[in-house]
């Protein structure tokens, strides 16, 4: 019996794997953006210092310089289970210890274990995206990838919607103890799962995982065609990655409380955030990868424009939910057709590597963009040792977004050439 495209992903084991690659890989990277935000607000941290401090991220945009290591060396685990299993153990120790410091009193120290943290989820994504690449068949990527992405968006209730309501209620020495417990159903994926076929097939030295994968892919587009993926990858999520920046700041500076944050906005984007992924996951099928990347880049283009109307609008909890569940929906749809392209542009016997490319060249605008987007808000001088180097006008939340808008605009211009509107082969409805 044939099974139709919505109820495909309850009847595919490989696919409901997804939903724990996806949550597990979402936690720690919002865990840094959303709870490190409330907490370096709360006690009283200026928006251009948290906006620098999304410089802890890093990891995320060099991962892809470590990346060979986790193709060429394994354990008795697997290939990527071995990694999977370790970055996440990892996390699992070092996230508790942050609720014993103070953002006023211990930047340093908070600095140094967050830039770890960013290490070990660096890493866990090389291991994640590697096993998922090689888990699914060529025409699972694309509803992989939409299942995936909306885990990875809902993992960012429990730092930003559950661990935000309960540090109203208790210390952060306790909040943090328990977000990081929900690292557990991914260390449970790792030990269970069986490994991939695909991972066998390990390269023979470093320098083999090295270099294969750089030159597998420039020989397989092309240089020109390669060089212009590249670009696609880095401008595509810029303009609605930096939106996303400072969003905890933002709904607490219009004057919402924490748990209002935690209660309505979040869960306003929780549903909103599963029917995207189905509505997602459908359209994907039926229209193509590279058609969706064309609608789905215009939905999460104009969502970034409620944000400037929210900046404008009296207190309002339901405008608070609209605007969330829109963002949710808009920019998770992007996100989805995004991972699914770069999944498919990447060769499973090079998974970890050219992934980790790709990816970091995806997140290199969110760690520079981010870092700067406190600037753009409050404006201020940029410095290095202490001598200004050119200063930033202040353009509040307003044409702050306004600017996100614009800078969508770059990547949906390359898409003429990496996606053209009639390059794929869509399934007929």
């Amino acid at each position: 019996m044939k099974i139709s495209p919505a109820l495909e992903p309850f009847a595919n084991r490989r696919l409901l794997l997804c939903v724990l690659t996806g949550f597990s890989s979402g936690l720690p990277l919002y865990i840094l953006i959303n709870l490190f935000a409330a907490w370096f607000r709360e006690a009283g941290v200026d928006l251009k210092t948290i906006g620098l401090l999304t410089l802890i991220q890093l990891p995320y945009t060099w991962k892809f310089l470590w990346s060979p290591l986790c193709d060429r060396y394994t354990l008795s685990l697997g290939r990527r289970r071995t990694w999977m299993l370790l970055t996440q153990l990892g996390l699992l120790a070092i996230l508790p210890v942050f609720g014993y410091f103070s953002p006023k009193d211990d930047l340093s120290i908070i600095v140094v274990l967050a830039v770890m943290v960013a290490f070990l989820s660096a890493t866990q994504d090389i291991a994640i995206d590697a096993f998922r690449r090689e888990l699914l068949h060529e025409t699972e990527q694309g509803l992989g990838s939409v299942i995936h992405v909306n885990a990875y968006k809902l993992a960012s209730l429990i730092p930003g919607s559950l661990s935000l309501i309960l540090a109203d209620f208790l210390p952060w020495s306790m909040v943090y103890p328990i977000t990081a417990l929900f690292m557990i159903p991914g260390i449970l994926l790792s030990l269970l799962v069986k490994e991939p076929i695909y991972s066998a097939n390990a390269p023979k030295t470093l320098r083999s995982a090295i270099v294969e994968p750089f030159r597998d892919f420039f020989q397989r587009q092309g240089l020109a065609t390669a060089l212009t993926i590249l670009a696609f990858i880095f401008f595509y999520k810029l303009g609605d990655t930096m939106a996303s920046a400072l969003l905890t700041p933002f709904y607490l500076d219009l004057g919402f409380s924490k748990t209002e944050i935690g209660i309505v906005a979040k869960n306003a984007g929780l549903w909103s955030s599963i029917a995207g992924g189905i509505l997602g996951s459908i359209w994907m099928v039926y229209i193509g990868i590279n058609r969706a990347l064309w609608v789905f880049g215009v939905l999460q283009a104009l969502v970034i424009l409620g944000f400037a109307w929210l900046a404008t609008v009296a207190h309002s909890l339901a405008s608070l939910a609209f605007v969330i569940a829109i963002e949710s929906f808009g920019m998770g749809l992007g996100t989805a057709a995004f991972v699914a392209y770069v999944a498919t542009t990447t060769n499973p016997a090079y998974a970890a590597t050219q992934f980790a490319l790709f990816t970091s060249f995806a997140a290199t605008p969110r760690s520079l963009a981010n870092a700067l987007a406190g600037y753009f808000v409050e404006g201020g001088d940029i410095s290095l040792f202490d001598t200004p180097l050119f200063h930033i006008p202040a353009l509040g939340w307003t044409n702050f977004y306004f600017l996100c808008f614009a800078l969508t605009l770059p990547g949906m211009l390359l898409l003429v050439k990496v996606a053209p509107w009639r390059g794929d082969k869509v399934q007929p409805a």
